[in-house]
Parts: C-alpha cells; structure tokens; sequence
C-alpha cells in the first residue's frame, strides 16, 4: 500500500462510484458498499454480507463479482465505511486482481471522501 493521499477533486468516473457504493449500502443498510471498476471500465456494486455463515466485506464482494464477470484488472475502488482506514484484507484483494496502483477511495456513508490510497 502506498502512502495515504489528500482527497482531490474525483473524476467523473469516480463520482460514479461514490455513487453506486452509496446507493447500495443506503439500500441494504449494511456496515459498508463498495463499488469497483474494471481495466474494461465496467462497474461493479456491492454492500457488506454479513450473515450466521458467510461474512464478507464489500469490497470482498466486488472484487468477487469482478472475477465472476471475467475482469482482468481494476482501475478504481471506492468503499463507504464507518472505518479510519480500508482494510488490509482488501486492499488485497484489489492488488491480486488489479495489481500494484489501484486507486481506493475511503469514505463516509454520505459519500465524502476522507482520504485515498493505491494498492
């Protein structure tokens, strides 16, 4: 993981992100979403599972869904937690997919963006 950046002006593709992640971690009520996109800029949406059997985080979720559509890279993440930092467990998950230089974006569950860093 690379050195933690200041929140700059997100693209529009980013703010897409923000977007999706927010729209579905407001729709299932989980602890986190996530949103994701591909080397093929494809998205990918996904919120906290957290049931007796199965736990997995958000970004565990779209990496998955990811692999599951084919994805051979990442370019982008973002994930609204409750969480000072993104989880070590995910971070590593996006570097076994999309490598060193994916750029996660943290945020707050309106949206905001508190900090950045790449894998």
């Amino acid at each position: 993981m690379s050195d933690v950046t200041e929140p700059a002006d997100l693209s529009a593709e980013d703010r897409k992100l923000v977007t999706l992640a927010r729209a579905t971690r407001a729709r299932t009520g989980a602890a986190e979403g996530a949103a994701v996109r591909d080397a093929d800029g494809r998205t990918y949406a996904a919120a906290t599972v957290d049931l007796p059997s199965l736990q997995v985080s958000a970004i565990g979720v779209c990496v998955a869904m990811a692999v599951a559509s084919g994805a051979k890279g990442l370019e982008a993440a973002v994930v609204l937690t409750d969480g000072r930092e993104v989880a070590a467990a995910d971070l590593d998950a996006l570097r076994d997919l999309g490598g060193v230089g994916v750029v996660v974006h943290r945020g707050d569950a309106r949206g905001t963006i508190a900090g950045t860093v790449t894998t």
